[in-house]
């Protein structure tokens, strides 16, 4: 299973990334082992979305952090 994630911090900062194991990267974000998460903690998952396609997955993934991708999420996803 592949899975595009949206975290939210207590700022409502945005990060949204790609995995096979949900459970073991939010850990890896809480615990300061992702560099560009690390100063924005603590995190929370706002939203996943599962495939059982990997490229479909990290196409999603790279959609969602472009321009109109953002206008989507925020439309379409979550709630700021």
């Amino acid at each position: 299973m592949y899975v595009v994630y949206i975290l939210k911090n207590l700022n409502n900062k945005i990060y949204i990334g790609y995995t096979t194991n949900l459970d073991r990267r939010i850990w890896y974000h809480n615990n300061g082992l992702s560099i560009y998460t690390n100063k924005y903690k603590p995190w929370k998952i706002e939203t996943y979305i599962n495939f059982n396609n990997e490229k479909l997955a990290k196409n999603f993934e790279r959609y969602l952090k472009s321009g109109s991708g953002k206008a989507f999420l925020r439309k379409r996803l979550i709630n700021i």
